[in-house]
């Protein structure tokens, strides 16, 4: 990706190569903080050496920084996280740095990365066609929360049934009290009338609607 938003992303190759435990850091603040520099690349693994490089060419008031770790695993990861974080007010660059390697580095880089690929090779080989590793086996939990959705529809079937049947379930009579307060009984009695004549309502208007009387002029309403 462009260091400037204007210029346009352009297309390149990426290998293992490119990689590196060496990393430098540009634009760091001329404030004296290798320290703290080390301290937050540490928290992704062990750093064998942080420096200044004076040498490198980079912008007033700001520092470049030569950081080397134990691993490339570990210089891969906090390269993701911290490149392009802000660090005491100045937004970090992190490269790699492999032309800094020696070819014992090298060859032990390459050496970890063929280990990897042929993990990952033997580990999806070793996975049946067609089959997804989260996937999940037959008889697991997949068998048995299907099995208990149907128990428990077959058990809600069995209660709606046993509560038709069940003569305590029926329905009370209009002309029966409810409550033992008259109040509350009278209410139940207003709201049952006020139900009956909307009811009786709606049945009326189901019939065939009386014919309109025919307009002597041709005048909207409005």
């Amino acid at each position: 990706m462009p260091r400037d938003r204007d210029e346009p992303p352009a297309v390149r190759v990426y290998t293992v190569c490119d990689e590196s435990k060496y990393l430098i850091v540009r634009n760091v603040p001329s404030l004296g903080c290798g320290d703290d520099l080390a301290n937050l690349f540490g928290t992704y693994g062990p750093v064998e050496e942080c420096k200044p490089m004076d040498a490198e060419d980079c912008e007033p008031y700001t520092d470049v920084f030569f950081i080397k770790f134990s691993h490339v695993s570990n210089a891969r990861f906090a390269k993701r996280k911290l490149d392009e974080s802000v660090f005491l007010g100045n937004r970090l660059q992190v490269t790699y740095a492999p032309h800094f390697e020696s070819l014992l580095d090298t060859k032990e880089k390459l050496e970890v990365r063929r280990k990897e690929v042929l993990g990952r090779v033997k580990s999806s080989a070793a996975r049946p066609e067609g089959t997804s590793q989260y996937s999940l086996p037959q008889g697991s939990s997949g068998g048995n929360h299907h099995q208990m959705n149907s128990n428990k529809r077959e058990y809600v079937k069995t209660i709606h049934a046993s509560h038709i049947d069940d003569p305590r379930f029926s329905h009370v009579p209009s002309n029966k009290d409810y409550f033992p307060s008259e109040s509350m009984n009278a209410t139940v009695k207003l709201v049952r009338e006020k139900l009956d004549k909307i009811q009786s309502g709606g049945d009326n208007s189901n019939a065939a609607p009386a014919s309109k009387k025919p307009r002597v002029d041709n005048r909207r309403r409005i």
